[in-house]
Parts: structure tokens; sequence; C-alpha cells
């Protein structure tokens, strides 16, 4: 049988230890899991009435917990305008997100690491409406490039 003394050396020395490791390793987890999860950023989604797929997009931004307002227009022109989004870079909606915008249907990594790394651009694009991203139907089938925007010209933000 273990003495009290000896209980308590075997707590210090293994258990503690061991409880802190699988802390820290919980925190960390976390912390990445997804950059908006603690702060309930407001996200404006632009779109039109009748569109499913952005209505899909609204749904895949609540579940990762944004507080998310939509905001439903006739036509798009306008916001694509207001951004400065060429035309071989829009989709069917636009979203607005603290200093950003997210063209499109993006997927969960690629806004993340924008909200994680705040880089000096206007915002993010995923062209088209490509088969299996967030409100879209089917399963992935290709690479999906997302582009990031800075006053008008494009450049790779990261492939998925």
């Amino acid at each position: 049988m273990f003495k009290k003394k000896n209980l308590t050396k075997f707590y210090i020395l293994i258990i503690l230890p061991i409880t802190l490791v699988y802390i820290f390793n919980f925190v960390i987890d976390k912390k990445d899991a997804f950059a908006n999860s603690n702060n309930k950023t407001i996200v404006e989604v632009f779109k039109t009435p009748t569109c499913g797929c952005c209505n899909g997009y609204v749904l895949f931004l609540e579940k990762e917990k944004f507080n998310v307002k939509q905001t439903d227009m006739r036509s798009l022109h306008t916001i694509k305008q207001k951004y400065n989004i060429p035309l071989e870079m829009q989709s069917c909606h636009t979203s607005i997100m603290d200093k950003y915008f997210i063209e499109g249907h993006v997927p969960f990594e690629a806004v993340n690491k924008l909200l994680k790394e705040q880089p000096d651009i206007d915002g993010i694009a995923l062209p088209g409406m490509p088969i299996g991203t967030p409100g879209m139907p089917g399963d992935k089938d290709e690479t999906y490039v997302i582009y990031q925007l800075k006053d008008g010209k494009s450049s790779v933000f990261m492939t998925i």
C-alpha cells in the first residue's frame, strides 16, 4: 500500500506533468482550430435572394460560429466594384469579414489562414463555383487555387 508521502511524490512527479502536457496540447489544438472561435466575428454576406449555394455558404459560416448578416441584392455589381474584385476573380457572393473581402466559396483552411496571418491584402478569392467547396454539392475533385488580391491585382494565396 502507498503511504501518503509516496502518493504525493507520485502525483507531483508523474500525474501532474502528464496533466500539464495534456492541458497544454489541448489549448494549442483549440487555438489552431479556427481563428474566429472566440471573437464572434461579424460576417456580412452579399448575395442574391434565390442563390441556394450562397445560402449553403452562409450555413457553413454559421456552423463555424460566425455571426452572419445576409444582405440580399438583385445585382452584386456594386459590391464587386466597391472592393475592386476583377471579373476573372468573381463568384456568386462576396463576404466581408473584418477588413477583408472573401469572394466565393472559399474553404475553411484559407479563411483561417487569412484571419490568423492578417496579411496586407484586400481579400481572397476562389473564382467560380468549384464542386465540393463549402456551400457547393459534391466531393472535391480538383485542387482549389485561392488568390489574394491587393489593389485589383492577384497572386496565389494558397492551394488546397
